[in-house]
């Protein structure tokens, strides 16, 4: 239902999950083997897997920081953009390497759920996308100190605002792991 012209697949888009950014995260180990089986499944149904690798100055290109988790492994084949700012549109060629696979509706994972994923996901939806994000594989860190609530409020409350987002001709919500069907919008 998205508004994109001729764009009817789905892609699974991975957001961020990087070793410095998931290090500290809420529930990391539970939602990193999330968008592991996710991975797996949309690789089995030959839906496309993006993967997005933020870098700026506390996150520098090439650290050890930066590499993605080592149990999330792209292919070759896989597209992977890098990012410098939140939302993964801005500035980077993946709107080009979506439109390439005719994907319209995008499937989110990943972290920082208040920051990256927040920001994709508007990006996604203000573009044209359906957007969907996966409730239970998107994970935030703890950022009270700087007066966030705590990261399992976060990601709960980014879950219930997401299903009540509306625009003409998009569709947006969010779905478990185990619900997530790549062949319907």
């Amino acid at each position: 239902m998205s508004t994109l012209e001729n764009r009817p697949n789905t892609a699974l888009l991975v957001v961020d999950v990087q070793v410095g950014v998931v290090a500290q995260a809420h529930e990391r180990d539970a939602v990193v083997a999330n968008i592991a089986s996710l991975v797996e499944k949309a690789r089995d149904e030959e839906v496309p897997v993006v993967w997005v690798q933020h870098s700026d100055e506390g996150l520098v290109s090439g650290s050890d920081d930066w590499q993605l988790v080592p149990e999330l492994a792209p292919r070759d084949d896989e597209p992977l953009i890098a990012k410098h700012y939140g939302d993964a549109f801005e500035a980077t060629p993946l709107e080009s390497v979506l439109a390439e696979r005719g994907v319209g509706r995008l499937v989110i994972t990943g972290a920082e759920t208040d920051a990256c994923v927040r920001s994709t996901l508007h990006g996604a939806f203000t573009r044209g996308y359906d957007a969907s994000l996966v409730s239970d594989a998107h994970t935030a860190n703890d950022m009270t100190e700087w007066g966030a609530p705590p990261p399992e409020q976060v990601i709960s409350h980014t879950n219930l605002y997401w299903n009540f987002q509306s625009a003409p001709g998009r569709t947006a919500g969010t779905v478990k792991t185990h619900e997530v069907d790549f062949s319907t919008g």
